[in-house]
C-alpha cells in the first residue's frame, strides 16, 4: 500500500510534465503569431528583406521572359527579313571579274517575297578617304567612308531623311553626281541645311548634295558614309576591289531563306559559286543568348537581395532570442523541450519569409505588368516563377532562422529565470 501512494505522485507528476511539454501545431503557430505580433514594426522590417529579394526575382524573371519575347518580334521584322549577297567569284577563280550583272537589283526584286534589293561596296580611293565642303585645296576635309549604292540599297535599308530626298533611277543611269550623308557626317562638315545647295568634294569630284539620313533601320553605318550611286563610282573610280561588293536584300517575313536558296541562281545562272548568300540567323540561338546573358546579370542581383534579407530574419529573430530570454526560461521550466523552442522560433522566422514571399511576388508581377505597359509590350511571367517565389521566400526564412532558433534552444531555464 506504501509503495502504491508513493508511486502515484510520481505518475501525475510525469502526466503532467507530458502534458506542458505536448506541443500541437495549432498551439505552435498560435504561439509563432503571437511573439510576431508582440513587435509588429518589427516583423513587417524584417520581412522587407524577403520582400525586396523576392520582389526582384520575380521580376528580373518576368522582365526576361518579356524582353526575350519582344526580341523573338523584332527579329521577325527587321533581322529576319533581311539577306545579304557576296561576291566571291574571285575565290572560285581568279579571273572572274565583277559577279554581279548590270541589272542585279532587277533580277532580285522579280523573286517572290523579295521587296527592295540593291549592290553596294565601299569605295577605295588612291590617295585618301577625304571629303571636302569647299574645292579649295587647303580646306578642311573630313575623314569619311564613301560608299556606292544602287537606289534599291537605300530603299532596303528603310532610312529616314533628316532633310531633301533619295536619289533615283534617273540619277543612277545617268550616273549623276549626287550624295547623300549620313547625319554625323554632315554635321562634322558644317552642312546644316540643303537651301545653299552645298556640294562635297570627293577625290576632286563635285557632288551634289541631294539629302541628309538622319536614322536608318537596316546598314547603320550610312549615317557615318557619303553615299553615292554605284554606277557613277564606277564610271570614276572603277569596279569595286576583289570581294569588296555585297547585295542587300528586303524580304517579306518568313521568305528570306528561299530568297537566299534561290538568289545566286538568279544573279548568275551560269556560275552561281560566284555569289554567297546568307540567310539571317535563326532566332531562337540569339534569344537564349540574350536571355542567358540579361538571366544571370540579374539573377547576381536577385541573390545578392534574398541574402540581404535572409541577414536581416537572421539579425532581428536572434534579437528576439535575447530579449525573450525570460520567456524562454519560464517555458523550459514548465516542460517545454528543446525541439519545441527551436520548432517555435523557425517557425517564425519562416512565416516572416513566407509572408515576404507572397508578398514580393505580388511587387514583382507588378512591376513587369508596369514596365511591359510602358514599354507598349506583351508581359511574359511564367507559372512555374509564381510558383518558386513563395518557396524561395519560405526557405530564406528558414535557413536565416536556424541559428537564432539554436541558440534559444540552448537557454538553461535556471540561468534565464535569474535574469
Amino acid at each position: 500500500m506504501t509503495d502504491k501512494r508513493r508511486r502515484l505522485p510520481r505518475l501525475r507528476r510525469s502526466d503532467e510534465l507530458s502534458a506542458f511539454s505536448s506541443f500541437s501545431p495549432r498551439d505552435l503557430f498560435g504561439e509563432s503569431l503571437a511573439g510576431m505580433l508582440q513587435r509588429p514594426a518589427r516583423s513587417a522590417l524584417t520581412a522587407l528583406g524577403t520582400v525586396l529579394g523576392v520582389g526582384t526575382f520575380v521580376a528580373v524573371l518576368g522582365l526576361t521572359a518579356t524582353t526575350s519575347s519582344q526580341i523573338d518580334s523584332r527579329f521577325d521584322l527587321l533581322s529576319a527579313t533581311e539577306v545579304t549577297i557576296e561576291d566571291v567569284g574571285r575565290e572560285q577563280d581568279e579571273f572572274a571579274g565583277f559577279a554581279f550583272p548590270d541589272d542585279a537589283d532587277d533580277r532580285i526584286e522579280a523573286l517572290n517575297g523579295v521587296q527592295h534589293a540593291g549592290v553596294y561596296w565601299q569605295v577605295r580611293l588612291t590617295g585618301n578617304d577625304t571629303v571636302r565642303a569647299s574645292p579649295l585645296g587647303d580646306a578642311v576635309g573630313e575623314r569619311a567612308q564613301i560608299l556606292a549604292a544602287s537606289p534599291g540599297t537605300l530603299q532596303a535599308a528603310l532610312p529616314t531623311l533628316a532633310q531633301g530626298r533619295l536619289y533615283d533611277d534617273f540619277q543612277q543611269n545617268t550616273a549623276a553626281q549626287v550624295a547623300l550623308l549620313g547625319s554625323g557626317t554632315a554635321a562634322r562638315l558644317g552642312i546644316t541645311t540643303l537651301d545653299t545647295r552645298p556640294a562635297v568634294f570627293i577625290d576632286g569630284e563635285p557632288f551634289a548634295v541631294i539629302g541628309i539620313i538622319d536614322d536608318v533601320q537596316r546598314k547603320a553605318d550610312l549615317l557615318l558614309s557619303v553615299v553615292v550611286p554605284s554606277s557613277t563610282a564606277e564610271r570614276l573610280w572603277g569596279t569595286p576591289a576583289e570581294g569588296g561588293a555585297k547585295m542587300l536584300v528586303a524580304t517579306r517575313t518568313g521568305a528570306a531563306a528561299q530568297v537566299a536558296h534561290e538568289a545566286p541562281t538568279a544573279l548568275r545562272p551560269d556560275h552561281p559559286e560566284y555569289l554567297k548568300a546568307t540567310p539571317p540567323p535563326d532566332p531562337r540561338s540569339l534569344r537564349t543568348s540574350v536571355t542567358s546573358d540579361l538571366g544571370q546579370l540579374f539573377l547576381l542581383l536577385a541573390a545578392i537581395c534574398l541574402v540581404i534579407g535572409a541577414v536581416g530574419i537572421a539579425n532581428t529573430t536572434l534579437v528576439a532570442v535575447l530579449e525573450r530570454t525570460g520567456e524562454i526560461g519560464l517555458r523550459r521550466a514548465l516542460g517545454a523541450r528543446s525541439r519545441h523552442i527551436t520548432l517555435q522560433f523557425l517557425t517564425e522566422s519562416g512565416t516572416l519569409g513566407a509572408l515576404g514571399g507572397l508578398v514580393g511576388t505580388s511587387v514583382g508581377v507588378i512591376t513587369v505588368v508596369a514596365v511591359a505597359v510602358a514599354r507598349d509590350w506583351t508581359p511574359v511571367v511564367h507559372p512555374v516563377t509564381l510558383a518558386a517565389a513563395p518557396a524561395v521566400g519560405l526557405a530564406t526564412g528558414l535557413l536565416a532562422g536556424l541559428y537564432p532558433a539554436w541558440r534559444a534552444a540552448r537557454v538553461q531555464p535556471a540561468e534565464a529565470l535569474r535574469r
